[in-house]
């Protein structure tokens, strides 16, 4: 299994950072941008539980599967969603979003990436594989956040 973790701070109130993982499919695109379909098929009060149907872009090739809420907190000053899904029959994969409220104008953000090879000869590709994804993204929360409540404000 690999496992890649950043961290960065947002200057944007916890509530603004936390939009983006509403569970919106507009929200959602606007950091995950090959997701092109986020439906619910059960969704639980307490979040843990709920599963969507996703589906994934990738150039010409389109990717549907279940994402399922591991773990789900949401309080004032924390907030926390964590979600897993197998791929394409070759990875299972967890993603796990942190919030921490610092002030009223800046957050703390956590990202936790976790990918386990469920075929042998896809263990090879992952000893090769860097965290430029994670870095990505974190950047991509960070700006859209930023670029939203300057919106806003």
């Amino acid at each position: 299994m690999k496992k890649w973790t950043r961290d960065t701070v947002i200057e944007a109130p916890i509530e603004e950072v936390w939009k983006l993982f509403d569970g919106s499919l507009e929200n959602m695109q606007k950091i995950m941008t090959q997701v092109i379909e986020h439906e619910p098929i059960k969704v639980t009060e307490e979040g843990v539980g709920s599963i969507y149907l996703q589906k994934y872009q990738e150039g010409n090739r389109i990717e549907e599967y279940h994402v399922e809420t591991l773990a789900y907190q949401d309080t004032s000053d924390y907030k926390q969603m964590k979600i897993g899904f197998s791929l394409a029959k070759l990875f299972e994969i967890t993603a796990d979003y942190r919030l921490e409220k610092l002030d009223e104008a800046r957050t703390h953000f956590n990202y936790t990436a976790t990918n386990h090879p469920l075929k042998w000869y896809v263990k090879l590709i992952l000893l090769f594989a860097s965290d430029k994804m994670v870095v990505q993204f974190v950047e991509r929360v960070k700006s859209v956040a930023e670029n939203e409540y300057q919106v806003h404000t």
